[in-house]
């Protein structure tokens, strides 16, 4: 079923990146930004329609471009930007939009890196909970606030998050919204909050980098030049015997639950999370590089490991794009804790980690509560090192 419609936004001048063509048209390895953006979008499940919006006197680009994408599923039509603002560019768009589209994305062609699983992730999003949904990723830095040159506080990040794009709403709901409004606001989200919309979020990709300054171009040419490769992680750890508590699993604490056993601090998911990044990278695993036989990580947290490997991984060229895990056993009850597990893995790591949990459905050690095992599996990008 086609439902879903995506508003690409490419009408910015883009002084900030020093060219003399719009942004959207720049060259990324001898192809524009927005034909990157657009090489992706017409990829994703669901979709009928694209509104290119376009700026001023490159219509002619952009319509090639749109003759270039359309196929029998999916149209894409060129759109004239707004007269002033980002926000009117996406009312035009939005304008275009067919009736038949119940899912709306807004995604800014600047974002040309992101991937089809982001906008289909998106929309799931969308239309499972019928409110806005933007992706974001954590705040790594540490942040300052500050008046002229003097610094007055650092900020608590642990809930500052990222925005992206594409930004999803139902559409109907979001042309309420632009009609509603005669304030400008930076972007969708903040819009439809501030006519009484809500709005959710789901995790963002680090490539889905926001090009703005000539740096920015480079990183982009980087990512795609750039190698990927995925790896598998395992740990498995028993209750202890003696009953202490508490239990570390996936860098918090579990208060209530017993201890794992093991050389370190026994963080399964932690272990699993090390092992996934340097098989990928072809590095060994958390034995041959942080093993039992060495005395300095007996009891050492996860964190610690977690900051080895990824020292590893930088010193080889890699970096970790994202990683998933699985926890297997009866307990703990993963769901009350899920999103400070997460965001604990997610802030150790620096790339989105999302974790699961499921049962053996009574069989084995695992079954009999035992202990706890992890799976994970790690995307890393790089420029290996060779020699």
């Amino acid at each position: 079923m086609r439902d879903l419609a995506v508003v690409l936004v490419a009408a910015g001048e883009g002084r900030r990146l020093g060219q003399n063509t719009p942004k959207a048209f720049v060259p990324v390895l001898g192809t524009p930004i927005v034909e990157h953006a657009l090489t992706t979008i017409v990829a994703v499940q669901g979709l009928g329609h694209v509104s290119l919006v376009a700026p001023d006197g490159w219509h002619p680009q952009a319509q090639a471009l749109a003759d270039k994408y359309s196929n029998a599923a999916v149209t894409v039509v060129v759109v004239k930007g707004g007269e002033n603002t980002r926000q009117d560019s996406v009312a035009n768009g939005l304008a275009a939009v067919p009736d038949w589209a119940e899912v709306v994305l807004i995604h800014d062609a600047a974002r040309c890196l992101a991937t089809p699983a982001l906008f289909e992730r998106v929309a799931s999003a969308v239309r499972e909970s019928g409110s806005g949904v933007i992706p974001v990723l954590p705040v790594v830095d540490t942040i300052k606030r500050s008046n002229a040159e003097e610094i007055l506080e650092t900020v608590d990040r642990s809930h500052l998050r990222v925005a992206q794009t594409p930004q999803g709403f139902k559409t109907a709901a979001l042309r309420a919204a632009h009609a509603a409004t005669t304030e400008q606001h930076t972007d969708d989200a903040a819009l439809f909050q501030a006519t009484g919309g809500r709005v959710i979020s789901v995790v963002g990709e680090a490539n889905a980098l926001k090009i703005t300054h000539e740096a920015d171009l480079r990183a982009a040419e980087r990512i795609l030049t750039s190698e990927s490769r995925t790896g598998i992680g395992t740990d498995t750890h028993r209750f202890a015997a003696d009953g202490r508590k508490p239990l570390i699993l996936a860098g918090i604490e579990w208060p209530d639950e017993v201890a794992l056993d093991g050389h370190s601090d026994g963080d399964a998911v932690a272990h699993a999370v090390v092992d996934a990044m340097l098989s990928a990278a072809g590095l060994g695993d958390i034995g041959s590089n942080f093993g039992v036989d060495r005395p300095e990580y007996a009891g050492a947290s996860g964190a610690i490991f977690i900051e080895g490997a990824l020292t590893l991984l930088a010193q080889n060229g890699w970096r970790v794009q994202n990683v998933s895990v699985q926890i297997i056993g009866n307990r703990p009850k993963l769901s009350p804790r899920r999103e400070a597990a997460q965001a604990e893995m997610t802030r150790l790591v620096g790339a989105p980690v999302t974790i699961g949990a499921t049962t053996t459905d009574g069989l084995g050690f695992l079954g009999n509560s035992e202990g706890v095992a992890a799976v994970a599996t790690a995307l890393i990008i790089g420029t290996p090192k060779v020699g």
